[in-house]
């Protein structure tokens, strides 16, 4: 780990009502840059795999405990590793009681409705780990990189987003938001790759490549939704993802600090119980 590294280095800092423009650029954290990692591949994936262990204990006393619920938001640019982070952070955690949602394009349906309408039957119930694998802030770039919304359409977007997020927290919701921060050439070459493996065709669509043409736009995107949305019940987390085996792991050290901090206990013991012999 690099010296002196801390979580919320990579915190975006929270918006406070009536602050002009943030002091934050996505520019000044380095995509490459590898500050929690254990210093090799091997030893970063056999840390993750302590705290997944760890994960696990802690979503099980979540899930028997049914009083707390913890969002996990996954967002990034194509190939940035959403798919992959949820496969290496969450492998021993119990299917039971971890929910994990993509979101596509709006169906017609969904498109006729506001654009939370979609993702609140989503959210974590009591004792759920959900993890939203892209959200409702592809509502938020996608439209306004196409040109569709901007000016005061695009500002009451960022509050809807915020009054929807503290309903969350006001209703026992622990949300935490990765942004998986990814080099434009690394991106290049993960695309090429997929195109390169036959087995990997399926993952790739050409409108990844036009999206690719819109990389600045992208960007500034992200750079103003994560300044206009990451606050003190919902922050975001910009995390440097060119090495696979960082981004996994400073992943699984973020939402292990979360769930740390709920203080998970097993509900208590059943006097009910006490003397009871199976035979």
């Amino acid at each position: 780990m690099a010296k002196n590294a801390h979580l919320d280095d990579f915190k975006v800092p929270y918006f406070k009502s009536g602050d002009k423009a943030q002091a934050f650029s996505l520019a000044d954290i380095d995509s490459g840059s590898k500050p929690f990692s254990t210093g090799s591949k091997e030893t970063d994936r056999e840390r993750l795999s302590e705290l997944a262990v760890l994960l696990d204990e802690l979503q099980e006393r979540l899930h028997a405990q049914r009083c707390e619920r913890v969002l996990l938001i996954l967002q990034g640019m194509d190939t940035s590793g959403k798919d992959g982070t949820i496969r290496a952070v969450f492998h021993e955690v119990d299917p039971l009681g971890l929910r994990i949602t993509p979101f596509r394009a709006p169906t017609p349906k969904e498109a006729a409705h506001d654009f939370l309408w979609r993702v609140h039957p989503h959210v974590p119930a009591a004792g759920e780990l959900a993890v939203f694998n892209r959200s409702h802030y592809e509502d938020l770039l996608v439209p306004r990189v196409e040109g569709l919304l901007g000016g005061e359409q695009l500002k009451r977007r960022y509050e809807h987003v915020r009054a929807f997020e503290a309903l969350l927290a006001d209703s026992g919701t622990a949300i935490l938001k990765c942004f998986l921060h990814l080099s434009k050439d690394e991106q290049r070459q993960r695309l090429q790759a997929r195109i390169d493996d036959p087995t990997k065709h399926w993952k790739f669509d050409l409108a990844d490549i036009e999206a690719r043409k819109q990389w600045d736009d992208y960007q500034v995107a992200y750079r103003d939704a994560l300044a206009a949305t990451s606050t003190e019940y919902a922050p975001w987390y910009v995390v440097p993802a060119d090495s696979k085996s960082h981004r996994n792991l400073m992943v699984a050290m973020l939402l292990l600090r979360v769930m740390e901090g709920l203080k998970l206990e097993y509900p208590p013991a059943k006097e009910s119980l006490k003397g009871i012999t199976v035979v």
